[in-house]
């Protein structure tokens, strides 16, 4: 058996007597804790948004109570869904309704601006270290420039 403290943050093995069943290994065990982990920082943002803001979808002004509260979401207006501070500047609750129009007002504000349109304008972390097809790119705009030029 695996055990996990939160405080100390080790991992400890222990092993079971030769009646007891160990049907999990030890990296199983970790993982399923580093997902539970995860899981409760993610709920957790969620109700330190919605305490510090209250249960008010700030665009519509729409205002819901505990039994409607899952219709409230939260927002990161700079896109980053890592970034959680915990004053909550980076978060505005909203209804799903203005939740879903913002996001396809940002893409259409995209593709209307030639970003590329699509999500791929739009993911919050994109790999700059990656240059996959950037020389094919370089050649078209030389050969484009030369055109140009001829």
């Amino acid at each position: 058996m695996v055990s996990y403290g939160s405080q100390t943050g080790r991992l400890g093995a222990t092993t079971t007597k030769a009646g007891g069943k160990n049907t999990k290994s030890p990296e199983e065990v970790v993982r399923e804790i580093k997902k539970q982990s995860l899981k409760a920082s993610n709920d957790d943002y969620r109700e330190r948004a919605l305490a510090l803001h209250g249960l008010v979808c700030v665009r519509c002004t729409r205002e819901f109570d505990n039994a409607h509260r899952q219709l409230l979401t939260i927002h990161h207006k700079d896109g980053n869904h890592y970034n959680n501070p915990p004053d909550g500047s980076n978060w505005e609750p909203l209804c799903v309704y203005c939740h879903e129009d913002t996001h396809s007002r940002e893409m259409l504000g995209d593709y209307l601006n030639g970003a590329g349109g699509g999500r791929e304008s739009s993911l919050v972390y994109q790999d700059k270290t990656q240059t996959m097809g950037s020389a094919l790119a370089e050649k078209l705009k030389k050969a484009l420039a030369e055109k140009n030029k001829a």
